[in-house]
């Protein structure tokens, strides 16, 4: 009797091993990367959509690289401290790697990189546990916007509807959300079955690093403490 793919062994050595070459793979990318690119960004991000994030990406391939994954290790490569800074002053950009973060790297000029990023930003359905950006409430009435079928889902997202001769028909006052609560799974179902769209992919500059200066565009931290790390 063939043996089942599920009761076999995983060495966890093997795995152990795989996640210490994708770190080494990572520090000797950016540190190439640092070499070959003029300048060295920090960005923030909210609400991150990896389809949205890789069609941002492919636009600059030819003239920049993305890095995104772990920020110490993304530290690391950098250098943390004056000691082991791969270049003099970097070590700055290390110091504003944290929470939703990642390093850019490009051969384009500052202007350019800077009004890109600030134009940019896509609408897409907020997900479980995002806070609602507004209130969305029903009235009570007909919702001519879904058909009979959609009935039972509606009433087991926790909406109080029923079936009036073949249209679905909202009994009473409904609030799907509030402004400021995080929203339950049932809501953001329903805000997506509305069409209603409250998350903000954006990709936000926090600071520069050339060869020749650094520049901070977000006060993450007191200027002070950049410099002196």
């Amino acid at each position: 009797m063939p043996k089942s793919k599920r009761n076999r062994p995983v060495t966890l050595s093997k795995t152990k091993k795989k996640r210490r070459e994708h770190k080494e793979a990572v520090v000797k990318g950016i540190r190439e990367a640092v070499d070959r690119y003029g300048s060295v960004y920090v960005f923030n991000f909210g609400n991150m959509r990896n389809l949205k994030f890789k069609e941002f990406r492919d636009q600059l391939k030819f003239t920049s690289r993305f890095f995104l994954g772990s920020n110490k290790v993304m530290q690391i490569a950098l250098g943390r401290t004056a000691a082991d800074e791969i270049k003099p002053g970097i070590r700055k950009v290390s110091k504003l790697l944290r929470g939703s973060s990642g390093v850019f790297l490009t051969n384009m000029v500052k202007e350019d990189v800077q009004s890109l990023f600030e134009k940019y930003e896509d609408y897409d359905f907020a997900r479980t546990g995002s806070v609602a950006s507004e209130t969305v409430e029903l009235n009570e009435g007909p919702l001519e916007q879904f058909t009979h079928e959609m009935e039972p889902f509606l009433r087991k997202q926790g909406m109080p509807v029923r079936l009036n001769k073949g249209v679905v028909e909202l009994v009473a006052d409904f609030t799907v959300c509030q402004a400021g609560n995080p929203l339950s799974p049932e809501s953001a179902r329903i805000l997506r079955l509305l069409g209603i769209k409250m998350a903000t992919f954006k990709l936000s500059l926090v600071c520069r690093w050339s060869p020749d200066e650094f520049e901070l565009y977000k006060e993450l931290l007191d200027d002070s403490e950049v410099e002196t790390s």
